[in-house]
């Protein structure tokens, strides 16, 4: 554990799901590459499709609706649905493509291994603070086993603004009647939860267990409190 920043007493944890409690990477590698399967099979114009296809929609329509990126769920969908059409199907086979493609991702980005490691983690923070999940994807903790641990989970589009904007953080607190200079914020990216959770007032701790560089990117004034590279580490807090 290093320490960047003088921690102060706190009441409550929120934490990232995707990359923070669990490796999402080969996850959504799974998620995507099923969904490039069956579109594949479902209209002769798509046999050809490929991931490349789906992430040059989403930078384009990014590009076009800048505010679509707080919704992963809809930005997704939409990205599929220009694809579909943009092949020549129609309107009601683009539409209906894009719900399957949409059905098949959900379905697998939350065929989630968690390792036991998290589970004793988060039952040992449950049982001393209330914990809130903020997360800017569509991870389940429903189907991942992992809702017990939470009071709440809030979402991106659902409930505000992706991370790194205010609002997530600030609505966490609302919900738990905390000060947000109470709260310590747990997540793997310095650019969205730790500069979001910073700038919102709470406390952070930054979890770097893939090894990343990211300090060569971040304003030095949004630096965590706190640096670990396991999740069990949080534990020492006890």
């Amino acid at each position: 554990m290093h320490v960047y920043r003088t921690l102060q007493p706190f009441h409550a944890i929120t934490l990232d799901l995707d990359n923070t409690l669990y490796d999402n990477y080969p996850v959504i590698n799974q998620a995507e590459e099923q969904s490039i399967l069956f579109l594949q099979e479902y209209h002769p114009s798509l046999s050809k499709i490929q991931n490349r296809d789906y992430y040059q929609s989403r930078k384009m329509l990014q590009f076009i609706e800048p505010n679509i990126c707080h919704d992963v769920n809809y930005w997704r969908w939409k990205s599929l649905n220009i694809i579909l059409l943009q092949s020549g199907l129609t309107k009601n086979e683009a539409q209906l493509g894009a719900d399957y493609a949409m059905e098949i991702i959900i379905h697998w980005r939350n065929k989630i291994d968690i390792p036991p490691s998290t589970h004793h983690v988060l039952s040992a923070l449950s049982s001393k603070w209330p914990l809130i999940a903020i997360t800017n994807g569509n991870a389940n903790p429903i189907s991942c086993g992992l809702q017990q641990y939470f009071q709440d989970v809030l979402r991106a589009g659902i409930n505000g603004r992706a991370k790194p904007y205010k609002d997530m953080y600030y609505l966490a607190s609302k919900r738990l009647g905390i000060s947000c200079k109470n709260i310590l914020h747990v997540g793997d990216d310095l650019n969205t939860d730790i500069k979001g959770a910073i700038r919102a007032g709470m406390q952070a701790c930054w979890i770097n267990q893939y090894n990343l560089n990211q300090f060569c990117s971040v304003d030095r004034t949004l630096l965590p409190h706190l640096k670990i590279s396991k999740l069990i580490s949080l534990t020492y807090l006890l």
